[in-house]
Parts: structure tokens; C-alpha cells; sequence
């Protein structure tokens, strides 16, 4: 009996009152009695479905259908929703497809329609059945009683939790979206909703997922984009994320209505909650689900997650991250969407952000991601700051915001206010990451809101590292051997990225993680906010001390200079707290392993790193130790920020990064108690030592070079002769220009007046080391170097070429001083011997030949001052003594030199003779025939006295 009131529309009782006139204007047929109706078999009623759905799909329909008529549409549809027989027009457009794919199904309750809904895109489907199925789908979509098994299996559902209100309008609670959205918040508040209509539910926005023209908004709102960006890609889904791909700024722009229509849907499907939801997403990533992600339960809201943890890994597919950053594009700018979080911070968002429920239009208002933003603001909040998240919540944020960070689309607030940046700045750096880091090179540069957005969130990093996930999973061998134990701890505070810096070096690093750690630390320059750990120990320092001053590198040097200043000026109380100052440190160390973290040095040497360092590498200090060996060559602005570098180096050898890294070991093995400003000191005394590594060794022979070039780089001897190097070389100084090098000049200078004996016995001391130094490597006295470079390289190339200086150069130039020919390198030479009369020690190849008859016959003898090289010439005239044969040749050798070094060298003066006399190997002779000369001119004095005496009294008494 059903089966035939509804073959025919006149028989249903009532419908041919309310529809007539819509019949007629939609000319679905004619009404009046007794003629042939092509259109009775249920025809009429599916024309006037389809003139019912299509006015719902356009915005100023020219057609519409009466109320009346659409409830009755509605309603026959509803009574035909137990058995697709009864839907006439279905059931004959679907009788093959049924028999193809349905043919177990028992008829009634709606089964054959789930089993033809579920099969509507198969390829063996009739376009007339997909057609007919698609209509009653859309009629569903406006009113969900259409559906047979969604009403009955949610019907306790929607009367529990007040989903179809009776004062509210029909045509809103009947529709499919209300039901889902307002069942959806019951079961996202943890209320309970039976399976049966968990199930249905599942299904129905399943199929919204899979075909967009079941919603009528995106119909409306998206047409034009549909047709410019999206034909021909109708089924499984494929339409909406080509509009998502579209929305992500992949292939050109959505107008807003269109945006707006697709998060409603998003939000009405809630794919996050189940990722089966969303058929293209399922089918590109079950390969990936499969092995990433097996041991989660199937349909569990935790495989978005980890989909998102395995993106840019090998085990993830193309298809699969297309589709994956297309949904989540807009579950990052509904925090409502990820149900694990919501789960998680609902109570801390109500708290803290003063959002609503889950379905309340109210959080519609609000910025794109504005809710998650203020979660993540509170997260990282300290207990001093205020009201901070629950665990589980912050757990929960930080997750998200581990995999967000790998992709600016998925931060609402950043691609807003940086969209501009992102075109002006960014357009090329397309590939994975590159765009914020693209936008922290360019902070400076950037619009202001741009500006503080990245700023804000490259603090947040600072604090929280493994926010950057792709840095993180280049760094995990790193972090595995050496930072594991930091890594796990649940608050970072700046320590996993203190530990990279740390262990950047290390042999396992790879250049992914070395890039990557060096680019943060460079970011970090910019603003000293940057550091977490720096900022939190500085703070107030900064703000009493340094106010105004916002990058790293200028705060770092304010406040070393004020610890400087109180350390010299010995003041009973530090300005910089202790804390602040143990960070500074750090942070002080740090710098000195790359150049470009120290941006004025790097600025003034740009072209000279071009030009002398071009091959080599950033970062292990290997720039700066170039520009130090190519110092002469480079232009006079980088001359003199290098210049200043080693002063500061030398005052403080702990931030020379390469010698404290040639040096490690030997640091530990003789100077573990040694202060960092004396570690360069403790290393050269151990310099000769069996024990000492060559690497090192010849480090330290280097940074006696440098020091010998100029006074200022050796603090240890500007200090000790500080009254002695006004007093005696005031006119080298006052010639010197401020910030250019002595080139060893003020060094010779006291070298002299140790030699004439002048100087204060601190300074003397030092002058006595360096002399001795540089008179076993010729290459410490810059100005023999500077003189005699010719001379050495024709005259003893032999000796220059040793891998082991001991002095053979210096006594190659003795032996050879009437072939050098330059005046200059001559008088160094002569300076060298004029020297050696002074100390012994200074003579390293007399002393060592004389080694032996020291210890024999000058033993009693206090060393300096000459007195052992007299002791020892004493000795030689003494027939009585044997000396050793090499000793005898050596001094022989020496009183030669001498005695040619006083002809073409005479005495500059009074004192210079003096001394000249007091260092002679013949003193004890000269100073007999002065004190013999002197007794006779007073004999002589006298006698001329009696005379002149007597005449005088003779004269008196005439």
C-alpha cells in the first residue's frame, strides 16, 4: 500500500494543497486529472527536491519554493527514509547500482541508502543513481530526519542535550550541521553519546568531507573559486582541499565569505577528532600510518599528531603532507578543532582567555588562533609572572607548538601580520623552515606588528628550543650522546640549546644541526631578549645599567665593561649581580667562536674576509685566526678592531677560542688551578716541557709573537714596567698614532735599557724572558724580523727552515754580521750581542755551550747583570782553569763580535760607555788602567799644588 501512494504524488495526502503552485512554476508537471503525466512515478517529487536544493545553493534564487511545499517535500522525504523503495525516483535511477553493490543489504531502516552512499564514488556507479543519491544526501544536509538511522540511533541524544529545542527555528535545528555541532560539544565536554550515534555521526560528516556540494554554503560562498581553481576534481574529497591548498596561499587567494564557509564546515566534520573523517587525508597517508603510526588505535584524534611528528621524515609520503598541512592549516586557527587539546585546556582557556563552549558562536569573533596564542603566552609564564596552565594543558601546548613551528601557515597571527614581509623578503625560500628563519634575518627590516610577532615567538624558542622540531631532529645524534639530560627535562629554560652550542664541534655533529644552531645563535644577536637563560639572569642589570640598549652584543659589552671597571677600580661592591655576571661569561664565550656573533667586528671586516679568507670556514674562530695571521694586509678600519680583539684576548685568554681549544688538555694537564687571566702565562712556562702537545706548543708560540708586537697585548708586562716605559721610550709613544701597532718598537726600547742595566727590576725581569724567548726563536723579535728578513732568507734559510727554533738564526746573523749589509738588520744584530754581554741566559748557544764550566767555576755566582759571562771570561784568561773546548771556541767567538761591535758600534754617550766598560770581558783590566791613569793625574795634581803653593808665599813675603 506505501509502495503505491508514494509511485504517485496525488495520492499523498495533503501534498498536492501545498505544492500545487510551486508544481506549476517549477513545471515539474501537469495537475489536472485524467490527462498523461510523464512524471507521476515519483518525477514531480524529485523535481521539486532538486528546486528546493537549488534555491538553498544560491544566494538571490529567482525560484523559490513556498514554505508549505518544503516542509511537505521534506516530510514525504522523511517517510520515504525507511525503505529506498519508496523514494521512486531513487529507487528506479538505482535499481542496477543496488543489484552491483548492495545486493546483500536488506531493505528498511535506511540500510540500502548507506550502503549506495558509501559506493558514490566508485567508478562502476551510474551518473543517474550518483545524481539521485546526491540530491537526497543534500536534502539530508537540510533536514537530518531525511536520514532514517541518523535520527533514530540519535534521537535520545538530541532530547538529553537539548539539540532540537522546540522554540528555536525549524529550519536551523533540522539541519545536519546544528545536530553534529551541538552533539560534537556534548561529547567534546566528556558527556556521554551512545555509539550508535557516535556512528552515525561519523558517517554523516564523512560525507560532508567527501562531497562539498552537500553544503550549501561552500556552494554559495565558494562557486567562483571552485570554477577558476578546482574543476573536475568533484569527488572523494579533492574539491575541498584543492579550496584548503588554494586558502594556504598555494595557487592564488579565497575571498573571505569562502574562507569563512570552509572553517564552518571544518568545524562541523571535525576531522580532528578522527582522521577517517577525511577520505583524501586517509587515503594519501595509510602508508604512513601504517608504519609511523601503528601502535595507535585506528580513528584515535592522536594520529593527526603523530602524522605531524613523522612531517619532513623519510617514512612521510608528498600526497600525505599536502593533504596533512591543508587540514591542519585550519585546525590551527580553531584550537576547538584538536580534541586532545581542547580536552586538555578547556578549563585553562575559560580561565585565562574567557572562552565559551565548544559550538558558541561568541569565539567565532576572535582572531584566527587568538585563543591558542593567549595558552601559549600563559604557558611559559613564570610563577613570579602570574596565573600559569595546568601540566597536562602545557604539555599539551608545547606539543603543538613543536609541530607548528615547522610551517608559518600554520600560525594564524604570524602569516597575517608578515604576509607583506613574507613577499618582500621571503619569496624564495620556499623549502621546509625556511621562511622564519627567513623572517629573523630580516627582523630589523620587518613591519612593526611583523616584527613583534617574530620576536615573541624567537623568544619563546630561546626558552623552549624543540619548538624548532625540524632543528631538533637534525641535532638528535647530538642531543642523544651529549644533551640527553637536559633534553628530558620537562622545562627547558635555555639549557638543550646552551648544550648544543657547547657540543657544536663535536666530531658526530652533521652540518644540518651545525647550521641550524649557529643560525639561533646569530638570531640571538639581535635582541637579547633571545637568550632565555642570559635575559633571566640580566634583567634588572640591563634595566639599571644598560637601559635603552636592546641587542645582545651591545648589552653584552655594557655590562662587561661595567664589571671591567669595578674589578680595576677594586670597588667593595660589583654593580652586575653575581648571577648576571656567571651568564655574561657564557655568553662572552660563546661569541668568540664565530665572527659573525660579534656584528661590528664582522662589519668591518667583510671585504677583508673576502679577500684574505675566502676559503676559509665560518665558526671554530677559524676567521678570526685568518684575519690575525693576514693582520699587516688587512685595511686599517678591521686592523684596528682586530688590533682590540687581541687586546682584550690577551687580557683575558679564555675568550682566545682557538687557543683554548688547541689547548684543551694541556690546560688541564698543567694549568688546573690557573686563573683565566693567567692561563696564557702558566701555558708559555710550560711551553718546553717533554709533556707539551706540538699543536699547542706552536699556539702558544703564536700568541708570543703577537704579544712581542706591540706592549699593549702583553699585560703582564705593561704592568711591570709601567714607570719604565714612559721614562725611557716617550718618544716612540708620542709618535705612535692611537689604535696602530708599535710593531715592537717600545719592546727593543726597554730591551736597551736592560742592557745598560736601567731599568726597575720588575720590568727588568719581564724584558729578561721575552729577550730570552725571542733569543731562541728569532721569529718573537718583530723588529729583527722586520730588518733582517732579507738577510735571513739568504743567509740562513737553513736555519729559518728548522721545524724547531733554539736559536740558530740569532747566531747564524752573529756569525755572519760583516756580510749583512743593511744598516738597520746590522744594528738589531748588534742590539743582539750588546744584550747577551748583559745575561748569559740571554745567549742561549753560549749557554748551552758553557753549561757544564757555569756549574763548575761560576756556580757561587749570582745569575744577571753580566756576572757569570765575567766569571766566565775570567776564566778563559786564567791558564789555570780549563774550560770546554766548545765553551772556549764560543767565547773566543764572542769576544770577537764584541770587540767589532764596539768599533762599528761606539758609545752613544757617558752612561753608554759606562756600561760599555762594566759588561767588557776586559773590565778588570780597563779598570786598573783608569784607576792607575786616575792616581797619577792626582800625584801629578798634587805636586802642582806644593809648587803653586810656595811661589804664592814667596811673592807674599817680597
Amino acid at each position: 500500500m506505501t509502495a503505491i501512494i508514494f509511485s504517485d504524488y496525488r495520492l499523498i495526502c495533503g501534498f498536492m494543497d501545498d505544492c500545487k503552485n510551486d508544481i506549476n512554476i517549477l513545471k515539474c508537471g501537469s495537475i489536472r486529472l485524467g490527462e498523461k503525466d510523464a512524471h507521476s512515478q515519483g518525477e514531480v517529487v524529485s523535481c521539486l527536491e532538486k528546486g528546493l536544493v537549488k534555491e538553498a545553493e544560491e544566494g538571490d534564487p529567482k525560484i523559490q519554493v513556498s514554505e508549505l511545499c518544503k516542509k511537505a517535500i521534506l516530510r514525504v522525504a522523511e517517510l520515504s527514509s525507511d525503505d529506498f523503495h519508496l523514494d521512486r525516483h531513487l529507487y528506479f535511477a538505482c535499481r542496477d547500482d543496488r543489484e552491483r553493490f548492495c545486493e546483500n543489504t536488506q531493505a528498511g531502516e535506511g540500510r540500502v541508502y548507506k550502503c549506495l552512499f558509501n559506493h558514490k564514488f566508485e567508478e562502476s556507479m551510474s551518473e543517474k543513481c550518483r545524481e539521485a543519491l546526491t540530491t537526497r544526501q543534500k536534502l539530508i544536509a537540510q533536514d537530518y530526519k531525511v536520514s532514517y538511522s541518523l535520527a533514530k540511533s540519535c534521537k535520545s541524544d538530541l532530547k538529553k542535550y537539548r539539540c532540537n529545542v522546540e522554540n528555536l527555528p525549524r529550519s536551523r535545528e533540522a539541519r545536519l550541521s546544528y545536530l553534529l555541532m551541538c552533539l560534537e560539544s556534548a561529547v567534546h565536554r566528556g558527556r556521554q553519546v551512545s555509539s550508535e550515534c557516535q556512528g552515525e555521526m561519523l558517517d554523516y560528516r564523512r560525507m560532508l568531507m567527501e562531497d562539498f556540494s552537500l553544503s550549501p554554503e561552500i556552494i554559495l560562498s565558494c562557486r567562483g573559486e571552485i570554477e577558476h581553481h578546482c574543476s573536475g576534481l568533484h569527488r572523494k574529497g579533492r574539491t575541498l582541499h584543492c579550496l584548503m591548498k588554494v586558502i594556504r596561499g598555494e595557487k592564488g587567494n579565497l575571498g573571505m565569505n569562502c574562507q569563512q564557509a570552509l572553517q564552518t564546515l571544518i568545524q562541523e566534520t571535525d576531522p580532528g577528532a578522527d582522521y577517517r573523517i577525511d577520505r583524501a587525508l586517509n587515503e594519501a597517508c595509510e602508508s604512513v600510518i601504517q608504519t609511523a603510526c601503528k601502535h595507535i588505535r585506528s580513528g584515535d584524534p592522536m594520529i593527526l599528531s603523530c602524522l605531524m611528528e613523522h612531517l619532513y621524515t623519510e617514512k612521510m609520503v608528498e600526497d600525505c603532507e599536502h593533504r596533512l598541512l591543508e587540514l591542519q592549516y585550519f585546525i590551527s586557527r580553531d584550537w576547538k578543532l584538536d580534541p586532545v587539546l581542547y580536552r586538555k585546556c578547556q578549563g585553562d582557556a575559560s580561565r585565562l582567555c574567557h572562552t565559551h563552549g565548544w559550538n558558541e558562536t561568541s569565539d567565532l569573533m576572535m582572531t584566527p588562533g587568538a585563543v591558542f596564542s593567549c595558552l601559549y603566552r600563559h604557558a611559559y609564564r613564570t610563577e613570579e609572572q602570574g596565573r600559569r596552565l595546568s601540566r597536562e594543558c602545557r604539555a599539551e601546548v608545547q606539543r603543538i607548538l613543536h609541530q607548528r613551528a615547522m610551517d608559518v601557515k600554520l600560525d594564524p597571527a604570524l602569516q597575517d601580520k608578515c604576509l607583506i614581509d613574507l613577499g618582500k623578503w621571503c619569496s624564495e625560500k620556499t623549502e621546509t623552515g625556511q621562511e622564519l628563519e627567513c623572517l629573523q634575518d630580516h627582523l630589523d627590516d620587518l613591519v612593526v606588528e611583523c616584527r613583534d610577532i617574530v620576536g615573541n615567538l624567537t623568544e619563546l624558542e630561546s626558552e623552549d628550543i624543540q619548538i624548532e622540531a625540524l632543528l631538533m631532529r637534525a641535532c638528535e645524534p647530538i642531543i642523544q650522546n651529549f644533551c640527553h639530560d637536559v633534553a628530558d627535562n620537562q622545562i627547558d629554560s635555555g639549557d638543550l640549546m646552551e648544550c648544543l652550542i657547547q657540543n657544536k664541534h663535536q666530531k658526530d655533529m652533521n652540518e644540518k644541526c651545525a647550521i641550524g644552531v649557529t643560525h639561533f645563535q646569530l638570531v640571538q644577536m639581535k635582541d637579547f631578549r633571545f637568550s632565555y637563560k642570559f635575559k633571566m639572569a640580566c634583567k634588572e642589570d640591563v634595566l639599571k645599567l644598560c637601559p635603552n640598549i636592546k641587542k645582545k652584543v651591545d648589552v653584552v659589552i655594557c655590562l662587561s665593561t661595567t664589571v671591567r671597571n669595578d674589578t680595576l677600580q677594586e670597588a667593595k661592591e660589583h654593580r652586575v649581580s653575581l648571577k648576571c655576571r656567571r651568564q655574561l661569561r657564557v655568553e662572552e664565550l660563546e661569541m668568540t667562536e664565530d665572527i659573525r656573533l660579534e656584528p661590528d667586528l664582522y662589519e668591518a671586516c667583510k671585504s677583508d674576509i673576502k679577500n684574505y679568507c675566502s676559503t676559509v670556514q665560518y665558526g671554530n674562530a677559524q676567521i678570526i685566526e685568518c684575519l690575525k695571521e693576514n693582520k699587516k694586509q688587512l685595511s686599517t678600519r678591521c686592523h684596528q678592531k682586530v688590533f682590540k680583539l687581541q687586546e682584550t684576548e690577551m687580557m683575558d685568554p679564555e675568550l682566545d677560542y682557538t687557543l683554548m681549544r688547541v689547548c684543551k688538555q694541556m690546560i688541564k694537564r698543567f694549568c688546573p688551578e690557573a686563573d683565566s687571566k693567567t692561563m696564557l702565562q702558566c701555558l708559555k712556562q710550560n711551553k718546553n716541557s717533554e709533556l707539551m702537545d706540538p699543536k699547542c706548543k706552536q699556539m702558544i708560540t703564536k700568541r708570543q709573537i703577537t704579544q712581542n708586537t706591540d706592549y699593549r697585548l702583553n699585560p703582564v708586562l705593561r704592568k711591570a714596567c709601567k714607570a719604565d716605559i714612559p721614562k725611557f721610550c716617550h718618544g716612540i709613544l708620542t709618535k705612535a698614532k692611537d689604535d696602530s701597532e708599535l710593531e715592537g718598537q717600545v719592546i727593543s726600547c726597554l730591551k736597551l735599557r736592560y742592557a745598560d742595566q736601567r731599568l726597575s727590576p720588575d720590568c727588568e725581569d719581564q724584558i729578561r724572558i721575552i729577550i730570552q724567548e725571542s733569543a731562541l726563536d728569532y721569529r718573537l723579535d718583530p723588529q729583527l724580523q722586520l730588518h733582517c728578513s732579507e738577510e735571513i732568507s739568504s743567509l740562513c734559510a737553513e736555519e729559518a727552515a728548522a721545524q724547531e727554533q733554539t736559536g740558530q738564526v740569532e747566531e747564524c746573523l752573529k756569525v755572519n754580521l760583516l756580510k749583512i749589509k743593511t744598516e738597520l738588520c746590522k744594528k738589531e744584530v748588534l742590539n743582539m750581542l750588546k744584550e747577551s754581554k748583559a745575561d748569559i741566559f740571554v745567549d742561549p748557544v753560549l749557554h748551552t755551550a758553557c753549561a757544564l764550566d757555569i756549574k763548575h767555576h761560576c756556580a757561587a755566582i749570582t745569575p744577571g747583570r753580566g756576572r757569570q759571562m765575567s766569571c766566565l771570561m775570567e776564566a778563559l784568561e786564567d791558564k789555570r782553569v780549563r774550560l770546554q773546548p766548545e765553551c772556549k771556541k764560543r767565547l773566543n767567538d764572542r769576544i770577537e763580535m764584541w770587540s767589532y761591535a764596539a768599533k762599528v758600534a761606539p758609545a752613544d754617550g757617558f752612561s753608554d760607555l759606562a756600561m760599555q766598560v762594566m759588561t767588557s770581558p776586559s773590565k778588570n783590566y780597563i779598570l786598573s788602567v783608569i784607576s792607575g791613569s786616575i792616581c797619577i793625574l792626582f800625584l801629578i795634581g798634587l805636586m802642582c799644588g806644593r809648587i803653586t803653593k810656595r811661589v804664592t808665599r814667596e811673592l807674599k813675603d817680597r
